[in-house]
């Protein structure tokens, strides 16, 4: 089981990730006249990047053994 702690240096890494592929010098790599399917490439790569963080997020957000199981109670927590 991973420490307590993890989670936070998960996501100050995942924060530290999202500003280095977010930065400006390595936006303008991807700043050219390409594009792929009529879209520039700077915009599929920054969709792409924020789609990757908000996945990344969830993923560490996301603890284990927290779902419950339906135990046959009711939303109200009363037994059926």
């Amino acid at each position: 089981m991973a420490r307590p702690e993890a989670k936070g240096e998960r996501s100050l890494g995942l924060f530290a990730l999202g500003l280095l592929i977010l930065n400006p010098p390595l936006l303008s790599i991807f700043s050219v006249e390409t594009s792929f399917f009529g879209l520039p490439l700077l915009y599929l790569y920054l969709f792409g990047a924020w789609a990757m963080l908000i996945v990344l997020i969830a993923l560490i957000a996301r603890s284990p053994g927290r779902r419950e199981r339906f135990s046959g109670q009711d939303r109200g927590g009363e037994r059926a």
